[in-house]
């Protein structure tokens, strides 16, 4: 049934809680096809990828910045897109999405991706780094043996926290959330140095990634922690923000908060975490972009358990500044509407709703990060 009463959130300040960087370097339509989702290999033949509710909120959100009509072709918007350039583009949709603050993770480190200052030109934002755990004990690994590896790290985060609004972990692709909640002894912590220093590779003993952890929790700024889905280089059933349970029970007394990013499909277990644990957020980053009209539901289901102060926008955008504004444009509609319905319900008076939505968009990110 439609919503008759849905309310106008287009001009609802958001800050974006967690973002990357973008690419500005021409792309063939297999290229951008495969940047606009999770997936790394080509669709089959017949099969195209933005045939699906990010392909239709392409159309619907990215078209009529560029010249064309909401829901132009996919060829269309490709070939306009082209024939623009992709530093025009760039600027037309950032600016478009009326961001005023970025927080902007520092990894992962591929492609040919804008800095953060750069990002943040182009949307007329503010930005903030968010500092990854794990891409800084890789850097550090190399340059320092198995017995030093623990200072090394904690002398490299110091470094790298001046002007950090909080650290992330993607421990949920390197083993799974369901990791042991204790902080490991010094000695676990050499052990494994030395096994990862050993054999080499990515960061996945799950020795070093519960220190990486509390190291994070004791830098006192909010860490910011990968659930739910992604590419497929996570098993998504290790990916269930109910696995941290155990580690909110252990970082509960810390002053330390937790922000779960992203969450679906596990985002009615991410709103029972921040129920009943006070130090518990979580984001909808990755979810609304990727779920288009479909967002309204999910949107819906978020705000079923979880206190209204303790949820946030993101995007996660990465790669393409068309994820931007579909984040924000879809989050936009998509609240109005949960929340007027709300409203036509005689749940919730419109100054209630118009509250809500200014938390859910800026003000408890600007609480949560002290921004």
């Amino acid at each position: 049934m439609a919503v008759l009463n849905a309310l106008d959130l287009s001009g609802l300040d958001l800050v974006d809680g967690h973002c990357h960087g973008i690419t500005t370097a021409p792309l063939e339509d297999a290229a951008f096809e495969l940047w606009c989702t999770e997936a790394d290999e080509p669709a089959p033949a017949g099969v195209s990828y933005l045939d699906s509710q990010v392909g239709l909120a392409l159309r619907r959100w990215c078209a009529p910045l560029l010249g064309l009509p909401a829901g132009a072709s996919v060829e269309e918007y490709l070939w306009q897109r082209r024939r623009l350039g992709t530093d025009e583009v760039a600027g037309r949709l950032l600016r478009a999405a009326h961001l005023s603050t970025l927080l902007v993770d520092t990894g992962p480190a591929v492609g040919n991706l804008l800095p953060v200052d750069a990002v943040g030109a182009l949307a007329e934002a503010a930005t903030h780094p968010v500092v990854r755990l794990e891409l800084l004990a890789e850097a550090v690994a190399p340059g320092c043996g198995a017995d030093a590896f623990a200072a090394a790290f904690a002398d490299a985060l110091g470094a790298a926290l001046p002007g950090a609004v909080a650290t992330k972990s993607i421990a949920a692709y390197r083993h799974g959330l369901g990791l042991d909640p204790m902080r490991p002894q010094p000695q676990e912590v050499r052990v494994a140095a030395a096994r990862w220093l050993r054999d080499g590779g990515r960061l996945t003993d799950p020795v070093l990634l519960r220190h990486l952890l509390w190291c994070a929790v004791d830098t006192g700024l909010p860490i910011q922690l990968h659930t739910g889905f992604g590419d497929r280089d996570a098993l998504l059933s290790r990916t269930d923000p109910s696995l941290l349970q155990p580690f909110c029970e252990a970082t509960l007394r810390t002053g330390t908060r937790l922000v779960l990013l992203h969450c679906y499909p596990f985002h009615r277990q991410a709103g029972w975490l921040t129920q009943v644990y006070p130090h518990v957020y979580a984001d909808v980053g990755l979810t609304v972009p990727h779920l288009g009209a479909r967002a309204t539901a999910v949107l819906g289901e978020f705000l079923e358990l979880a206190p209204f102060g303790k949820l946030l926008y993101a995007s996660d955008a990465f790669g393409l500044p068309e994820l931007y504004l579909i984040g924000a444009s879809q989050f936009r509609h998509s609240l109005g509407r949960v929340l007027g319905e709300f409203v036509a319900d005689g749940a919730l008076p419109n100054a209630d709703a118009l509250r809500i939505a200014d938390q859910l968009g800026s003000t408890n990110a600007r609480q949560l990060y002290n921004l």
